[in-house]
């Protein structure tokens, strides 16, 4: 089990740092510019106990009137000047460099990682809560800008300043480098090892934790219509509360194990310096170091110190930064689950055939299809409804059209062309939907007409709004067609939504048409209104209305109506009403006696 854990966190690092590497390598010149101005500058601080040493010998070697002696001492006072004045302007160009590096690369990770998530399919989508995906992106970029400083400013800089004076004290006395150098690399290696094996499992569950916190938070808000209208505060505050333990107990461990490593190696540090500190004297004491000898050493040691008490932090910012990043890469390393053949073509659309020819299809891990050796053929400008009980095919029939998913066998096609090997975007802008339930960006009510056609003119917009019945409800509001219509179109009603969609759709004038029960929101009024627009809407387009109203399918030109993934009957509305036991017939007559019902009872009330 330890060996798996120990394999799976240095897969973790392997692929956090193989996608870093793909954006650092986008900027070679920034990458080697901050690279070479950082190792100068640490050089600066090799050197310095060096001069340090050199001042010290010119100081006690006798007095200022000596010009000997005063030269010495002024070459050393130049040289430890001109190494400070050095470190501070290349340490300015390394971090002015790794701002528009940093900057880039989160740029890029955010825009990449928006790229993948817009075209992951809908079960992914559907699986996945938004707000948990917003915290892993965000988590993800800023934990590249810890990273990128831990990498280039501190690791980088530590090693060259451990190899340098660990070369130096060996060239003075090698017994010293010795004994600096072996325990330095015990030190870097006591931390990597809890950094890695102690901290960062507790890390990776805090971050978990935090995502779904991320979620539940997300997903109360914008819910928050439903928990207001079953009075649910008190519940979703206790729900929430269940969540807000565990993170917070999981951070609490995370943050402990931190601190227990940081002061592990803050021991290991006082050992080590009393290690060079006893050596040192113990040199001083055979006669085998001077006054500026000791100085060098201890001056040189206390610079490395400075650098190995940072390692320790550096090497936990690694450690954090790359459990941060670890959820994002893992987004990155997901298929896209329906993905463009590579250079497909565009879609192009004259007729409107929709065909499927011998398809199967089944869902996820679902062992049996939903569809199986399923054909079926739409006519061009043919105006169909789909029919059935709820779960019987209809809206993946609809999903397949829109390439949601693709087939497991067989093909779909739209006038002879195979849709899983045309371009996706293509294939959609042929399609303009209106779904049951309405979905609209928080932005303007006219952004949200044009959204099918964005080139069109403010005089097209309006005339779309006025066919689907909405323009004088837009025009009666104080901004009119600038109204914010908030998060999911909040601000507005069932109805209203309804109809911003339904006016989308007359703009997209698309040759394929498909209405998911699109009149379902609308009162009586807007509803004959809009019977009648969508009349001259269908009229020479592929039309395919998914029916729960059987009353608003009556003047199509067919019925295909779904039972258990397949066509159990097909027909006219006429013809289909004469089956005595057919499975229309028995939907008809239960909504109509429903109605009926409902009518009398609004009489008796009344």
């Amino acid at each position: 089990m330890a060996l798996g854990f120990k394999s799976r966190r240095g897969g973790a690092f392997r692929s956090v740092f193989r996608y870093c590497w793909a954006h650092w390598k986008q900027q070679p010149g920034r990458a080697s510019f901050m690279l070479f101005t950082a190792m100068l500058s640490t050089f600066a601080d090799v050197l310095t106990p060096l001069f340090s040493g050199r001042l010290v010998d010119a100081v006690v070697s006798g007095h200022a009137g000596d010009a000997i002696t005063w030269n010495n001492a002024f070459n050393a006072f130049c040289w430890l000047m001109a190494l400070s004045v050095g470190a501070v302007v290349l340490r300015h160009a390394t971090f002015t460099a790794i701002i528009g590096f940093t900057l880039k690369s989160m740029s890029e990770i955010a825009a990449n990682s928006f790229f993948h998530i817009q075209r992951f399919s809908s079960d992914w989508h559907a699986n996945s809560f938004a707000g948990s995906t917003v915290r892993k992106v965000t988590r993800g970029m800023w934990a590249l800008d810890l990273l990128n400083d831990t990498v280039f400013v501190a690791l980088f800089p530590s090693l060259v300043m451990l190899i340098g004076s660990t070369i130096l004290m060996t060239w003075y006395w090698p017994m010293m480098g010795l004994l600096v150098g072996v325990g330095s690399v015990l030190f870097i290696a006591f931390t990597a090892a809890m950094a890695l094996r102690y901290v960062a499992p507790m890390a990776s569950m805090a971050n978990s934790w935090d995502t779904r916190l991320g979620g539940a938070l997300a997903d109360a808000v914008t819910c928050n219509a439903v928990v207001k209208a079953f009075g649910a505060e008190d519940r979703e505050d206790k729900r929430l509360a269940k969540v807000m333990r565990k993170w917070q107990d999981r951070t609490a461990r995370t943050w402990t194990r931190g601190t227990l490593n940081g002061t592990s190696q803050n021991a290991l540090l006082s050992l080590l310096r009393g290690s060079v500190l006893g050596l040192a004297l113990w040199l001083w004491a055979d006669g085998k170091a001077n006054a500026g000898d000791i100085t060098f050493v201890l001056t040189a040691f206390f610079i490395l110190q400075g650098y190995l008490r940072e390692i320790g932090m550096h090497i936990r910012n690694l450690q954090r930064s790359v459990n941060d990043m670890e959820e994002l890469v893992t987004i990155h390393a997901q298929p896209l689950g329906v993905e463009d053949v590579s250079g497909a073509p565009a879609l192009h659309v004259k007729a409107g055939l929709v065909e499927f020819d011998r398809v199967t299809f089944h869902y996820g891990n679902h062992h049996e299809p939903l569809y199986k050796d399923f054909s079926v053929t739409i006519k061009p400008g043919e105006r169909v409804g789909l029919v059935g009980h709820s779960g019987s095919g209809k809206t993946t029939f609809i999903k397949l059209i829109q390439r949601l998913h693709d087939v497991n066998h067989g093909m779909v096609s739209i006038d002879d062309q195979d849709i899983s090997k045309v371009a996706q975007t293509s294939l959609r802008r042929q399609i303009a939907i209106v779904q049951q339930e309405p979905i609209l960006f928080h932005r303007s009510l006219a952004e949200n007409i044009a959204y099918a056609r964005p080139t069109a003119t403010h005089a097209e917009i309006r005339r779309a709004a006025q066919l689907a019945s909405a323009h004088d409800f837009i025009e009666a509001l104080p901004k009119g067609y600038a109204t914010l219509v908030g998060e999911r179109g909040i601000k507005l009603s069932g109805g209203e939504r309804q109809r911003i969609a339904i006016a989308r759709a007359f703009l997209a004038d698309a040759p394929i048409l498909i209405l998911d029960e699109a009149t379902s929101s609308l009162d009586s009024e807007s509803e004959m209104l809009i019977q009648q627009a969508m009349e001259r809407l269908m009229d020479g387009r592929t039309t395919l209305v998914v029916a729960h109203r059987l009353s608003t399918v009556r003047a199509l030109d067919r019925l295909l109506v779904f039972e258990h993934g397949h066509i159990a009957e097909e027909g006219t509305h006429a013809s289909l009403i004469r089956r005595s036991s057919g499975i229309y017939r028995g939907l008809f007559e239960r909504q109509a006696l429903e109605l009926t019902k409902g009518i009398t009872s609004e009489g008796l009330v009344g």
